[in-house]
């Protein structure tokens, strides 16, 4: 049983300093952007979104380049958001838990510890709030209350040869995703390393909620895919030249098929 993946580029920002993306940083390094990312699932009768992405309001608000709404890039892929039944929410920040009405047939998938954080004591810090959107959890809860939320504590199955497993780190409740693809199993990291030399050099983007749970975080990412091929950063835009985009004007990247070249050169952070 395997699935194809794509990776849906839907916003831009930067240029970011080196400072703004290591601890630390090496300020030797040229300034460099960061690419947005909503990842689709799809085969066995199934399209299984992870994240949500951001709107106008918030891209506004944080001075983000928004290239399209995520529902809308789906739509132009042929897919309906309200076709959309599972959405893994990798953790509850801004650029990932926005949009959440724009799916209203869909079970969201969190980790448990994640709901904790987003609504718990942490929150009345304004270094840690910063990344959330307090309206989107606000939408979570509600959705909580209406029975639309599946809590997963650890791994946890979303259909047959996808799972979820919780690294914290970046956000206490992260959760990374593992698909099954023709060419092995690839891990939808998400934040649990924004580029693929924060992973490469053990070296941590700035914002960070546990930093040892992130480094624990990284290993348990190395052995879920086995193959440093097949881990997928969060923000990284290199995955753009790596894999080769299938949805035309919609910035789709088939995540299923080998990268076009090694990926070890952007690991090295060479």
């Amino acid at each position: 049983m395997t699935y194809e993946v794509y990776a849906i580029r839907y916003a831009v920002s930067g240029p970011r300093l080196p400072h703004e993306n290591f601890i630390p940083p090496d300020l030797h390094e040229q300034a460099s952007v960061l690419d947005y990312f909503v990842w689709l699932i799809r085969g066995e009768g199934r399209d299984i979104l992870v994240d949500t992405g951001f709107g106008e309001a918030q891209a506004r608000a944080r001075k983000r380049n928004l290239l399209i709404d995520p529902a809308e890039a789906l739509r132009k892929l042929g897919v309906a958001p309200d076709s959309i039944r599972d959405v893994v929410v990798t953790h509850l920040h801004y650029d990932h838990a926005g949009n959440l009405g724009s799916f209203p047939n869909a079970r969201f998938h969190l980790q448990d510890r994640e709901m904790r954080y987003a609504t718990g004591r942490c929150m009345g810090h304004g270094l840690l709030r910063h990344p959330f959107a307090v309206e989107d959890v606000v939408t979570m809860v509600r959705y909580v209350y209406a029975e639309r939320v599946a809590f997963h504590d650890g791994d946890g199955e979303i259909a047959p040869a996808i799972t979820v497993h919780r690294v914290g780190g970046h956000s206490d409740g992260l959760q990374v995703v593992r698909v099954a693809t023709r060419r092995g199993p690839v891990v939808i990291a998400s934040d649990a390393t924004h580029f693929y030399a924060n992973m490469a050099r053990r070296n941590s983007f700035p914002i960070v909620y546990n930093v040892g749970d992130m480094m624990e975080g990284w290993q348990t990412v190395a052995r879920l895919a086995g193959d440093p091929d097949r881990i997928i950063p969060g923000h990284d835009p290199a995955v753009c030249t790596l894999y080769p985009n299938t949805g035309g004007d919609v910035q789709a990247f088939a995540l299923h098929v080998p990268p076009q070249g090694s990926v070890s050169p952007e690991l090295a952070g060479t």
